[in-house]
């Protein structure tokens, strides 16, 4: 476990919820992973990602379901793509990243709470 935090930090983290609109693969990329388009609605909009989720998802897969990011990270520059966003997720038994993701539609750019 990590060490504790207060309230206060956990707000500084922004992280919301956003539809994947754009998925193509990122063949350049060290380890396997998608390049994303993730919709967070108006306020913050279209952001980039890169995302090491090849093994439980398929390119199909992804258009259209919604995921949690962190908005408020600098961007990273990862090979050729400047990844805007964190997508969020967590490793199952063998390591591979399952996404976070929500179980009813949210509107989009929604703030965790």
């Amino acid at each position: 476990m990590a060490d504790e935090i207060t309230y206060g930090d956990f707000e500084k983290v922004d992280i919301r919820v956003g539809t994947i609109v754009e998925a193509e693969p990122f063949p350049e990329a060290r380890k396997p992973a998608y390049k994303l388009k993730i919709d967070f609605g108006p306020e913050i909009g279209i952001k980039k990602s890169s995302a090491q989720i090849t093994v439980h998802y398929t390119l199909d897969d992804l258009i259209g379901r919604q995921v949690l990011g962190v908005v408020n990270f600098p961007p990273r520059q990862i090979g050729p793509v400047r990844s805007e966003v964190l997508t969020l997720g967590f490793e199952d038994e063998n390591g591979a990243i399952v996404l976070a993701s929500v179980t009813q539609g949210v509107p989009n750019g929604r703030k965790m709470m």
